[in-house]
């Protein structure tokens, strides 16, 4: 079955880096589009960043010139580089994948960024 796990989260200062990693399986991820969400506390899941099979991204305006995202297609995994990190990135981050009939969820990873 799919199975997307993000890794990577945790507490970081406002203006440093993290990396964010999903690891996949289940589907054929080289052929996949792969995309990172976020959720705020109290506000609706927002698209952050996307990579197609043929790895050309694109991104929010809100993160744009400040995360990158990248696929390794050996190992099934898709990143997110985030950098120069602020406090209103704090959200839970979430891997999707779109398939043929429908996207999948992986369970999220938590960014807090102090100020």
């Amino acid at each position: 079955q799919v199975q997307l796990v993000e890794s990577g989260g945790g507490l970081v200062q406002a203006g440093g880096s993290l990396r964010l990693s999903c690891a996949a399986s289940g589907f054929t991820f080289s052929s996949s589009y792969m995309n990172w969400y976020r959720q705020a506390p109290g506000k609706q899941r927002e698209f952050v960043a996307r990579i197609t099979s043929g790895s050309n991204p694109n991104y929010a305006d809100s993160v744009k010139g400040r995360f990158t995202i990248s696929r390794d297609n050996a190992k099934n995994t898709v990143y997110l580089q985030m950098n120069s990190l602020k406090p209103e990135d704090t959200a839970v981050y979430y891997c999707n994948a779109e398939l043929l009939l429908r996207d999948y969820w992986g369970k999220g990873t938590l960014v807090t960024v102090s100020s």
